[in-house]
């Protein structure tokens, strides 16, 4: 019998109307009086919203940053560390989406290492084995509001733009997860519906490739499981005056998802779609939709067990080598659905593309745990062919 261990981070939740009442006393416990919010641009020009925010933090809020910009890139998240620096904060809340979450924690790690993000991330050795270095400075304490159904807000991770060359600089600090997390049904009302779709298909994505992993336990099945299962379910309603509900549900799928896959691998679509989303400016969750389906056949023979779960989750069960399809199915006719692009070319990626954009990705570190070994390049080429 497999050894197992499941060790459970932190996490304080509040939930509902009452959520942020709980603020105070949160920061109270971190002896935190300067907290700052960290927000995009957007959130900050709702009044009403970010006005919850602060009336809850009371005089223990040292400022706002309204600098977060799509896929944190590194200016803007500079930008948030140097204003942390300059309000004295003792403490960061997140209040937005995922670029939210990550600026906030990626000014975090560079305020307190005071080092360039290029040292500071995840980088290839010379043995070609990749590597995070081990971030020793105190940060921060975070904490979020979430606005979208992102895993950000379970994570340790933060993936940051790097403007020169379009890569993604990945920053791994256990220290920068959320300490508290309040989900408030009016903010969860604020961004638009293209919003929610989109940080749902990438939440989608991070689901099935934890199934179709090789390293979860029963624990992570069961939460990945039923997030799939609201993350389907929520998509059939979104946009069709699906009112606080599935908008509730699909954050909670979210959570379940950030949680879940700290104990999985991950796999190819999630570094594929950033690298696409990176040079194509589109959103992440578009460009994991796309490829999902290709990459799901890519590992169908090494996946079964995985993609067995998630046709149950599809309402399409399935065993053995039928599994891959009946997913594959599954995701069809909830795409179709949803009216969104299929192919990579539709969404302006071009055909001589491609080549870069698998050889970008082999720098990712999900690649090396996806659960049919990738030899080289051409195999995330040929996936990105076949979704072309």
């Amino acid at each position: 019998m497999a050894v197992l261990r499941h060790l459970v981070p932190e996490l304080r939740l509040f939930h509902g109307e009452g959520s942020l009442a709980a603020l105070p006393g949160e920061l109270a416990r971190l002896g935190s009086t300067r907290a700052v919010v960290v927000c995009g641009a957007s959130l900050a020009r709702d009044a009403g919203a970010l006005q919850l925010v602060q009336a809850a933090l009371g005089e223990r809020c040292a400022g706002v940053l309204a600098c977060v910009r799509a896929h944190s890139p590194l200016d803007a998240v500079q930008a948030a560390a140097d204003g942390l620096h300059a309000l004295r904060a003792d403490a960061v809340v997140a209040v937005g989406g995922g670029s939210a979450v990550v600026t906030a924690r990626g000014a975090s790690i560079l305020l307190a290492e005071q080092a360039d993000a290029r040292q500071l991330c995840t980088q290839r050795g010379a043995d070609g084995m990749l590597r995070s270095p081990r971030l020793l400075e105190p940060k921060l304490p975070q904490l979020v509001v979430p606005t979208t159904p992102t895993t950000a807000t379970m994570k340790a991770g933060s993936a940051l733009l790097d403007p020169a060359d379009g890569g993604r600089l990945a920053l791994f600090d256990p220290k920068t997860r959320a300490k508290a997390v309040f989900v408030h049904p009016t903010l969860l009302q604020t961004p638009p519906c293209t919003l929610v779709l989109s940080a749902t298909l990438n939440t989608l994505a991070m689901a099935m490739e934890g199934l179709m992993s090789l390293r979860g336990d029963p624990f992570s099945d069961g939460l990945l499981v039923h997030a799939t299962r609201l993350i389907v379910q929520g998509l059939q309603g979104l946009g069709q005056g699906e009112g606080a509900a599935v908008r509730n549900d699909l954050m909670f799928a979210s959570l379940l998802c950030g949680h879940g896959t700290d104990y999985t691998g991950a796999g190819i679509a999630i570094p594929l779609g950033h690298a696409i989303s990176a040079r194509f400016h589109v959103d992440n969750g578009l460009a994991n939709a796309i490829v999902l389906p290709h990459v799901v056949r890519f590992n169908a023979e090494a996946a079964v067990a995985g993609l067995e779960q998630l046709a149950v989750a599809f309402g399409q069960p399935a065993r053995g080598a039928a599994a891959a399809e009946a997913v594959v199915q599954g995701m069809d006719r909830l795409f179709a659905q949803l009216a969104i692009a299929r192919r990579l070319r539709d969404i302006g990626v071009t055909r001589d593309a491609l080549s870069a954009l698998a050889e970008v990705s082999m720098d990712d570190w999900f690649v090396r745990d996806n659960p049919r070994p990738v030899r080289d390049a051409a195999d995330l080429l040929a996936v990105l062919e076949a979704a072309y």
